[in-house]
């Protein structure tokens, strides 16, 4: 890359790297076309793991080079919340506090209120849209009509006891597949569950009204969810591979019809399509049922954000929050969603792929918006801002693994289960705050 002249306005954006090849090059395109756009700018993107990437703003902010822009992925929120500049204050500053109002910025129209509300919700901390998505997704169901219309289904679950009833009509199948539903033992499938019922996982709003301290993983809803759970599992109806996090293995057991129905995340939406294809049977793809006493009152959401420094220049500033109102205009959010599979998020980028007939062609992709638009509230519902999440995640997955493999009792696995996520949380905070260790075990960012 040639230098820039002494007037370019020069933003630095650290994205996260997922592992798709060439993820980022259509980014890279945008940014591109945002240089011609605003002649005097130039954005240079470097790409970095996502689990690596927290940890090199860390370093840079401590030396006084941290990017204008940077990504987090969802579940390491409270990383950003906690970065810190050089001088010990906030690394990051609100996007909606910076916009102060503005309806454009060099000329990029502002589409804060273009969010879908339940996206806006998830990203709203403190009152204030914070930090504005770049890829997103979520979960939905995968379902092999072929087997569900042998099986006298005649529509995909929406509610739990729906796919209870659609798993034992296909168990009646004479040559039926083996199990009903498969889903890994993920924790990010417990934080949806807990969402959908409008509860939360953590104290001060579940987060989103000041630091968590406290976090329960034996509430109702949990308890809700994972005795509905265990009981697909103690009738035969949900495949246990015995493989925490087995992404790879229950798309396999889809795509082989060992099952009639996947979880999965919104991102394995053309892989699922091009597995039914290849395999000869039909698929829909619906919303992530759900608890059907309870209205979906909010959902999980995957994927990254971008995130604003605090104390930049203005024209810094501005040119770096128009890159990323032109990230999210309805063309360029459309152009991302067709390449990596994010979900589109704003009423702009439907409306658009709605009148290209990219839905009607695609027809798999229309639950993604369907799912975020479930959403009947409170705000605090859509999912927790947590220091530690990873780490809570893998003692939740460890609880579920005893329950379904070893018929651990759920209650006593349960209350454990919070004891041990609860010291997770405790040791992050206290590394925040500065009052424990400087690298504390759970520091970990892991999807």
């Amino acid at each position: 890359m040639h230098p820039a002249p002494d007037d370019t306005v020069v933003i630095e954006a650290w994205l996260s790297e997922f592992p798709f090849p060439d993820f980022l090059e259509p980014i890279r395109e945008r940014a591109r076309e945002f240089e011609k756009a605003h002649p005097g700018h130039r954005i240079n993107i470097r790409g970095f793991s996502y689990q690596e990437l927290p940890d090199a703003i860390a370093r840079a902010a401590a030396a006084g080079r941290a990017p204008a822009v940077a990504t987090y992925y969802a579940g390491a929120s409270q990383l950003a919340r906690d970065a810190r500049a050089q001088d010990g204050s906030p690394l990051f500053v609100s996007v909606e506090k910076a916009v102060a109002g503005r309806t454009e910025i060099l000329g990029e129209a502002v589409v804060l209120d273009d969010f879908l509300p339940g996206v806006r919700e998830y990203y709203t901390v403190d009152g204030d849209f914070t930090t504005m998505p770049l890829t997103l997704s979520t979960m939905l169901l995968y379902a092999n009509t072929t087997v569900l219309r042998r099986a006298g289904v005649a529509a995909a679950p929406r509610t739990w006891e729906d796919t209870t009833a659609a798993c034992e009509a296909v168990a009646r199948l004479a040559d039926g597949p083996r199990h009903g539903i498969a889903w890994p033992v993920d924790g990010k499938f417990l934080q949806h569950a807990v969402a959908q019922q409008g509860a939360p996982l953590a104290d001060a709003g579940n987060g989103r009204h000041g630091r968590a301290t406290r976090i329960d993983l034996a509430s109702d809803a949990v308890k809700a969810y994972v005795d509905w759970w265990r009981g697909l599992h103690r009738a035969g109806h949900y495949l246990h591979t015995g493989v925490q996090e087995d992404w790879a293995g229950t798309f396999r057991a889809f795509a082989d019809q060992e099952v009639a129905l996947r979880l999965s995340s919104s991102f394995d939406a053309n892989y699922m399509v091009r597995a039914a294809a290849a395999a000869g049977f039909d698929i829909e793809v619906g919303v992530l049922p759900r608890n059907g006493a309870l209205p979906c009152a909010g959902n999980w959401i995957g994927g990254d954000s971008l995130w604003l420094a605090d104390g930049l220049d203005e024209a810094t500033r501005d040119g770096a929050l128009a890159f990323m109102q032109y990230l999210n205009s309805p063309r360029a959010a459309a152009a991302w969603h067709k390449a990596s599979g994010s979900a589109p998020a704003t009423y702009g980028c439907i409306a658009l792929l709605e009148e290209e007939g990219w839905f009607d062609a695609h027809p798999h992709h229309r639950a993604t918006s369907e799912q975020l638009e479930l959403r009947a509230g409170p705000p605090e519902a859509h999912g927790a801002v947590l220091g530690a999440f990873h780490a809570v995640q893998i003692v939740f997955m460890a609880a579920m693994e005893e329950i379904l493999a070893e018929g651990a009792d759920p209650d006593a696995r349960l209350a454990r289960a919070t004891a041990e996520a609860q010291g997770h949380l405790d040791a992050y905070n206290a590394y925040a705050l500065g009052t424990g260790p400087e690298t504390p075990d759970c520091l970990t960012v892991r999807i």
